[in-house]
């Protein structure tokens, strides 16, 4: 039993690090079969993963079994980014106080690969480490609540990011990372909540002028 506990923990870690980097495009099936064999794991821990991942809403499960990613819908879209916009600042500037010289250098690490990874139109790099440069901070702070629900958040978001990327040039998705770490670097809580909203604000204006008004 504990080796089928520690093989579901890991399928859902790995199927969540897939949704937050977006590696599944929104309503597309998940099948099952095709993911005990391309982990190689048996189908039981992955029935477990999936059934978590759908309480956390990142995954619709339907009454036939089938699977899906979920679609975007406006009021979807409306519900989760203000879910960010109001969350985000918040663990941001409760986290400030305890953000060290460590925090720093990775924070500034991210932003380096995510810089680079622009030119090189290098889709998993740039979630991979938008996703590591916010949580670094957001962790530092130790609020478990907060960040667990902000995980279920950008799980649900993933998809639809990592699609807005591919649709877009590399060079148009403007980050306000600097703004953030200049924020930290001064101790200045408040910027640091500005720049975390714009941040957001920013992802937000790409979603709708990607996809259009009519999908959200």
């Amino acid at each position: 039993m504990r080796e089928l506990s520690t093989q579901q923990q890991q399928v859902y870690q790995a199927l969540r690090e897939q949704l937050i980097s977006g590696r599944f495009s929104p309503g597309t099936s998940v099948s099952l079969r095709g993911l005990s064999k391309s982990m190689g794991v048996g189908l039981m821990p992955v029935r477990e993963a999936i059934t978590r991942l759908g309480g956390e809403r990142a995954l619709e499960v339907r009454r036939n079994g089938r699977v899906c990613i979920p679609e975007l819908t406006h009021r979807r879209f409306e519900e989760l980014m203000q879910a960010r916009l109001q969350l985000e600042p918040l663990c941001a500037s409760r986290a400030l106080p305890y953000v060290t010289l460590e925090t720093i250098s990775v924070m500034e690490a991210c932003d380096s690969r995510m810089n680079q990874s622009y030119g090189a139109k290098d889709a998993d790099t740039y979630m991979r480490e938008n996703y590591q440069f916010h949580f670094e901070l957001y962790r530092a702070g130790g609020s478990e609540v907060l960040v667990a629900l902000l995980e279920s958040i950008w799980m649900q978001f993933g998809p639809f990011m990592r699609s807005v990327y591919e649709m877009n040039e590399t060079t148009t998705i403007v980050d306000k990372h600097q703004m953030t770490l200049e924020a930290i670097r001064r101790g200045d809580a408040e910027a640091l909540c500005v720049a975390i909203k714009a941040d957001i604000l920013d992802a937000i204006h790409l979603l709708k002028q990607t996809l259009g008004k009519d999908t959200l």
